[in-house]
């Protein structure tokens, strides 16, 4: 069974502060409710597209030979039960945190058949960064575990901030949010880049509240843009 509580996660939990606190950049998810709908035979439960569920982070190779293969094949051989027979999403991040984006290296490989692949051969100034990945897996395989709302984006820094409040979200998004969020996850909306690998000071992040940068906290005088989802128990 695969485990749920991944580094990011964690960080997620971590009440308000004015640190910047980890957590990670996560796949897109686009659907609009987070209701359980009729069960379809064979099936415990049936769970809308939108609700991913991860397994655990998984780091089998470094960088220091032709490159980084965290292949699927290999990853299942040295985690066995670990990962679902057909994943539907694969996530790849470097070891601090970095999305893929961020981190600038030319993938040659990244997705649910092959696994992750960045060779150093197709690097033009460095070798590959050394990454770790998950699978995104359908809900049963994955037990009572957490379950992902899709992004939100309500506002821009351009006034006092970013306010990406929990209770304006609600509002805007009736029946979407479960009443008790267990953990919040916030990214930059152009590369993707994790809130804490941008260096900027955050008035509120939490589940039970939300997400706020302010503009008169940074050194630049101005915040990124941001994006964030929140992680509920998974129902069955």
């Amino acid at each position: 069974m695969a485990k749920l509580l991944s580094l990011a996660i964690v960080a997620g939990l971590v009440l308000e502060s004015n640190q910047a606190l980890t957590v990670s950049k996560t796949s897109a998810l686009e659907e609009t409710s987070l209701s359980l709908i009729s069960p379809k035979p064979g099936y415990p439960c049936y769970f809308p597209t939108h609700i991913q569920c991860w397994t655990d982070w998984f780091d089998r190779d470094d960088p220091s030979g032709t490159g980084d293969w965290e292949t699927l094949n290999d990853l299942r051989l040295e985690n066995p039960g670990k990962i679902c027979p057909s994943p539907v999403d694969i996530e790849a991040q470097t070891l601090s945190g970095l999305s893929v984006a961020a981190a600038g290296n030319v993938i040659y490989k990244s997705d649910t058949t092959v696994g992750f692949v960045c060779r150093n051969q197709d690097q033009s100034k460095k070798k590959c960064d050394d990454y770790r990945v998950r699978f995104s897996c359908h809900p049963p395989f994955c037990g009572g575990g957490v379950c992902w709302t899709k992004w939100y984006d309500r506002d821009n820094p351009s006034g006092s901030g970013d306010w990406e409040l929990l209770s304006n979200l609600r509002a805007e998004n009736p029946g979407e949010i479960c009443e008790y969020p267990l953990y919040i996850e916030a990214v930059t909306t152009d590369s993707l880049t994790p809130a804490i690998s941008t260096g900027e000071t955050f008035s509120v992040y939490n589940p039970t509240q939300g997400f706020v940068c302010r503009n008169k906290d940074q050194k630049d005088g101005r915040c990124l843009d941001y994006k964030v989802r929140f992680g509920c128990p998974c129902k069955y």
